[in-house]
């Protein structure tokens, strides 16, 4: 998901105490059913329609050629941080 420019995986900070497994905190935000891909994200930049319709195009790309190219895709942003409301916006 590293290349969704003004998004970034909603994921947990750290990883369990304790844990020896290796997390891979990424997956974490990510929920795949047989008919919706749900992606939990962070906007870093504004507006947030055009951060998503980017975002979205994206995606789609990446799942076409998979069992979930007709899948819905639903983008869910969980909370705005707080360089998106001095970063420069995005253009349209």
């Amino acid at each position: 998901m590293a290349g969704l420019p003004g998004l970034r995986p909603a994921t947990p900070s750290t990883t369990p105490i304790g844990s020896r497994v290796p997390w891979n905190l990424d997956a974490s935000a990510v929920a795949i059913g047989d008919d919706v891909v749900e992606i939990r994200l962070v906007a870093l930049v504004l507006p947030l329609p055009t951060a998503l319709s980017r975002a979205g195009t994206a995606l789609h790309a990446v799942l076409e050629g998979t069992r979930w190219k007709d899948a819905r895709l639903r983008l869910v942003v969980t909370d705005i941080d707080a360089t998106a409301l001095t970063r420069p916006r995005l253009e349209r």
